[in-house]
């Protein structure tokens, strides 16, 4: 088996998860949403779409934050966290980034015991 095998395995072991919990199977943007929304401590009903994005790049943070792109300075008034990041993040192919970013995610769930 390769690396990207068990990415895939793994992958598709955390959407059943989300798919048992939320009654249907989210596509990454949706769930790097559902990260924002864990991370920010927002509650609100309805998000703006400028909202959503923000949600979105903070759980792109936060997922990244652990292998050093990305590092939390803080919540502004309102309790949105702020990030600084540290590093770029690599150039790579479309499949690449997927696959980084897949990673990342799965590590969060992991991590959260999730």
């Amino acid at each position: 088996m390769n690396i990207n095998d068990d990415l895939q395995q793994r992958w598709w072991t955390l959407e059943a998860k989300l798919v048992e919990r939320f009654g249907k199977k989210p596509d990454m943007e949706t769930i790097l949403f559902l990260i924002g929304i864990q991370e920010s401590g927002q509650t609100e009903n309805k998000f703006s779409k400028e909202q959503k994005q923000d949600l979105m790049h903070i759980a792109v943070c936060t997922v990244l934050a652990p292998s050093g792109f990305f590092v939390l300075e803080g919540h502004d008034g309102d309790g949105w966290p702020h990030f600084r990041q540290l590093k770029e993040v690599p150039p790579m192919a479309l499949p690449e980034q997927e696959a980084f970013l897949k990673d990342h995610i799965l590590l969060y769930f992991q991590e959260h015991d999730f």
